[in-house]
């Protein structure tokens, strides 16, 4: 059986078979980000829409591993983003917008919520095939996530505006790369497109 393909965004988008990934809303990132009051705006938008139209909604959170089993590779990594996990307190990593009961937060320790998680699994046992992905930081794990999704076959949407980082230069810039491979775009057309 061929699955149809869609063709526009509006088939794409649809409600029935598509999800939202609120990527890490943690506290520790969203005080950082240049754009605060703003990006919370339009995330509480596009979340609101979300619960209006009963999408399944997945939360990711930031959860480091125990020092003693990281990778390495990732502690490097992270010190090229000049930021200790381990030296955090337990609450920045809380998240700054409440899931309800229905909705699914994913504790990961990536920058892919195909990574170490059940995620691709759930999505594909609820029939979901469009991905709309937003969230911190836009340059690391809402594209990591987005490329890994259109890699796993998963139609892709990130909402440019519901997305943010600490760096604005790396935000745009990395919203005009994933613009070459999917959609992206801002949150009160997609919105409108939702329905």
């Amino acid at each position: 059986m061929v699955r149809k393909a869609y063709e526009n965004i509006n088939e794409i988008v649809n409600p029935e078979h598509s999800a939202l990934i609120v990527w890490d809303v943690q506290k520790m990132l969203v005080e950082r980000v240049y754009n605060r009051e703003e990006f919370l705006s339009n995330m509480n938008k596009l979340i609101a829409k979300a619960r209006e139209k009963n999408m399944p909604i997945f939360f990711t959170k930031i959860t480091p591993l125990p020092h003693e089993f990281e990778s390495p590779a990732r502690k490097y990594s992270s010190s090229k983003m000049k930021y200790n996990l381990s030296q955090l307190p337990k609450e920045a990593f809380e998240l700054e917008i409440t899931p309800k009961e229905n909705e699914i937060v994913l504790n990961k320790n990536t920058a892919s919520v195909f990574v170490g998680t059940n995620f691709e699994l759930m999505a594909r046992n609820a029939g979901i095939e469009t991905l709309i992905i937003a969230g911190i930081a836009t340059e690391v794990g809402v594209e990591s996530s987005a490329r890994d999704a259109i890699n796993h076959g998963f139609y892709t949407v990130v909402a440019s505006d519901s997305s943010s980082s600490m760096d604005k230069e790396a935000h745009q810039r990395s919203l005009i790369n994933m613009a070459k491979l999917f959609d992206v775009i801002p949150t009160n057309e997609l919105i409108k497109w939702l329905g």
